[in-house]
């Protein structure tokens, strides 16, 4: 006699966790995987370029709405053996709020609170999901701002700030999101809610757990709640520009600034082909002033004697400086934010490194060198105040099929990483690793220090629930 074993049906654990978070979190909406929510199988980074379409069936993806929900979702996937994606307004550049359809999102778009605001202490808590430009809005009223302001401030959240330890412009004054971040409430991978930091200022009470949490990409929890650290409005802001006749003079400029006694809160640095690509996408003439551009703001008291500081300093170095009006500053600004795209179609590689500010010149002389090696163009934009590169990686498609990408262009970018890393800088300065950038990171850390990071993960996180195969 033959007996004949027919293995069990494989089951589909998301869509059982979906099922199971409608029996018993009704009020929890959730949407299960399909085509409706293909849209966060990615974040801003990795969604498909050159009009290639959006395929194929997309996560399940929660909606709570308070702490406690979380903590629901959470557990209830834990027993499921379902892993969790965190997410906010998906806009990060690294790839770090991709999802497959074997996944859970967990958004959070709806814990979108400004709980309290406390003007004696300068601090602000709220939810992860508030948007950073809405809660400046909201404290504007009381004389205060929070002062980290990534390029997406209008769209990203706080939460998503906070994951990816986001800088932006005025990181130069005021530093990256961790040195405004006082305290955190997060939901651990067990469903257990655990609050980290403090309210006051200072405290060295234990090991600093909210500057880990901070820039870990979701991989150790999810926020839900935020101390955050609140700045008074500057009773003045100025926005100077200087023109140089050349790349390398404008970096010679920057060099000016830091001899300066003036600490501008926001130094941006545009190359050449940086002035060229903005004047072809957005239709101005920033070319016609100058072939480099060193965009700076002021703010505070005696505003008067920093412009005439910083004018001195940069006419000295071949600039032709000019005091913007309000109104040319603001243009300037929202050129820097916004200016910047393709004129045709293009293959496209994003960085986003860092090095000491002193080291500036030695990455951008090698741009060059790398065009001829790989037969690509390179130019950057840069947080110059902190030696912060976003360099851009392209060569024409032309005729080509979109879809062969030349190996050329990630051949080019791990070189320049490289490149980065012998001046003693870093791979990414604040847009994270999330998926894009995971071999780069192991070209920074030694075998020993990764370890140390699983070895964190692995203590708050054992099942490796909490967005794997991110950041570490």
């Amino acid at each position: 006699m033959t007996t004949t074993t027919t293995a069990p049906a494989r089951t589909d654990r998301a869509a059982d966790l979906v099922d199971a978070l409608g029996r018993l979190h009704p009020d929890i909406e959730v949407r299960p995987a399909g085509r409706a929510t293909s849209a966060y199988r990615y974040d801003a980074g990795t969604t498909p370029r050159n009009g290639a379409p959006v395929e194929g069936d997309g996560p399940a993806v929660a909606f709570p709405s308070d702490a406690a929900a979380v903590q629901a979702v959470v557990r209830l996937a834990g027993e499921h053996g379902v892993s969790i994606v965190p997410r906010g307004a998906g806009s990060g550049l690294s790839g770090g709020a991709t999802a497959t359809r074997d996944q859970l999102v967990v958004s959070t778009e709806r814990l979108d609170r400004i709980v309290e605001v406390a003007p004696l202490d300068e601090v602000a808590v709220v939810e992860p999901g508030v948007v950073n430009a809405a809660l400046n809005a909201h404290l504007e009223p009381y004389g205060l701002f929070y002062a980290p302001d990534p390029a997406s401030f209008e769209i990203s959240t706080i939460g998503g700030n906070i994951a990816t330890n986001a800088g932006g412009l005025r990181c130069a004054g005021y530093g990256v999101t961790r040195e405004s971040v006082l305290g955190l409430d997060v939901v651990l991978a067990d469903g257990s809610l655990v609050s980290v930091g403090h309210r006051s200022v200072k405290g060295v009470n234990g090991l600093d757990l909210t500057s880990l949490f901070v820039g870990s990409e979701g991989v150790l929890g999810i926020v839900v709640r935020a101390i955050v650290r609140l700045r008074p409005i500057p009773v003045a802001r100025r926005t100077v520009s200087a023109f140089f006749p050349s790349t390398s003079a404008g970096l010679d400029g920057l060099d000016a600034i830091t001899r300066s006694p003036v600490r501008p809160t926001v130094v941006e640095f545009f190359d050449e082909p940086s002035l060229t690509a903005i004047d072809a996408f957005s239709g101005t003439a920033l070319r016609d002033r100058g072939a480099s551009l060193v965009l700076v703001e002021l703010d505070g008291y005696g505003i008067d004697e920093q412009t005439a500081d910083l004018t001195t300093a940069l006419t000295s170095s071949g600039a032709v400086v000019t005091a913007e009006t309000a109104e040319d500053g603001h243009a300037l600004w929202e050129l820097r934010r916004h200016g910047r795209g393709h004129t045709e179609p293009q293959w496209f590689v994003g960085e986003d490194i860092a090095v000491p500010k002193s080291r500036l010149r030695d990455v951008y002389s090698r741009f060059a060198e790398l065009e001829e090696r790989f037969d690509v163009r390179v130019s950057a934009v840069s947080h110059a105040g902190d030696g912060n590169l976003h360099p851009a990686i392209t060569r024409a498609i032309g005729d080509a099929d979109p879809a062969d990408r030349p190996a050329a262009l990630d051949e080019a970018a791990t070189e320049l990483v490289r490149i980065a890393l012998a001046a003693g800088g870093t791979v990414t300065g604040e847009h994270g690793i999330g998926t894009v950038k995971r071999e780069w990171a192991a070209l920074e850390l030694s075998p020993r220090h990764l370890a140390a990071q699983r070895a964190l993960k692995d203590a708050l996180d054992p099942a490796g629930l909490l967005n794997p195969g991110k950041a570490i």
